[in-house]
């Protein structure tokens, strides 16, 4: 009871306060499983955090979400319990690791697809009321371009592809947002090296998929940055506690903390666009259901 209230406080001061910007919207995505995606996506949510952000995680990897089993905790609501109208968007939001908030998806998602025009406006009110209330929203998706992946890589601000030096993984990185690009849409991706033996192998992993990119696609794929390979990762996972908290000065959260750095900063911003936050998402959202 007294997370709702705090989090009715937070929305009323989000309400009243002036706004600089809207609440952006975030999907994290990968050409295959196993690279590190939701591991990834956990870690760079914490950090922003700890940067002074306001985040909340969407686990939208449908049938393999596993958001809350990196961080040991089982989730007492999901997505589901919200489009069945049985909770609300503020009921359905969990508390992980150092407070981080996040909905856990699980076969919510599966019904997401399948909703009316009513029901996705009646969704799309409920999350709408978050705008403000955080900074960001990250949507960690499925690996590969299913057509649920599809909508929340179209729909979202920004999408950050990650991979890692593995031939089958820049093959399939690429794959992802060749076909995107081939459907007509266009996608502000940016690229995540995970698994980095050494600085020069990340930037020669993305060199190649921004090279192939610009000459056959026409499109420029900045990178975000790299994360380094790291024993402390895996340790962290069987510990069921994300890695910059169970070792904070290990490589690879050195490596977020320098990746995050670079993204708020500014070296990344995204291009102005002409409509972005919550209710642009739904607005895509909307579309690409019909």
């Amino acid at each position: 009871m007294s997370d709702q209230a705090q989090r009715l406080r937070n929305l009323i001061r989000s309400q009243t306060e002036p706004q600089s910007s809207s609440t952006r919207i975030l999907t994290v995505t990968s050409g295959k499983g196993g690279v590190g995606k939701s591991n990834f996506t956990l870690n760079f949510a914490l950090t922003l955090q700890k940067s002074g952000y306001r985040v909340l995680v969407f686990d939208a990897d449908i049938g393999l979400a596993n958001i809350d089993v990196l961080m040991g905790i089982n989730s007492t609501y999901s997505l589901y319990h919200l489009l069945k109208r049985e909770k609300t968007i503020w009921e359905i939001i969990n508390k992980g690791s150092n407070g981080l908030e996040y909905i856990a998806g699980g076969s919510g998602f599966n019904d997401l697809m399948r909703l009316t025009e009513a029901e996705i406006d009646y969704f799309a009110e409920q999350v709408n009321l978050l705008n403000g209330y955080v900074d960001y929203i990250i949507f960690d998706t499925g690996a590969g371009l299913s057509k649920e992946t599809l909508r929340f890589i179209v729909a979202a601000d920004e999408t950050i592809v990650v991979t890692t030096p593995e031939p089958t993984a820049i093959t399939d990185a690429y794959a992802i947002i060749k076909m995107v690009h081939s459907l007509g849409h266009e996608v502000d991706f940016k690229l995540v090296i995970n698994r980095v033996t050494e600085l020069h192998e990340g930037k020669q992993t993305a060199d190649k998929i921004s090279l192939v990119a610009k000459r056959f696609l026409g499109i420029h794929i900045p990178t975000l940055g790299f994360v380094d390979d790291d024993p402390n990762v895996m340790k962290a996972v069987k510990q069921q506690t994300p890695f910059t908290v169970a070792y904070p000065g290990s490589a690879a959260s050195r490596s977020i903390e320098r990746l995050v750095g670079r993204y708020v900063t500014g070296q990344m911003a995204p291009e102005p666009q002409q409509q972005s936050g919550v209710k642009a998402f739904f607005n895509k959202m909307r579309k690409l259901l019909k």
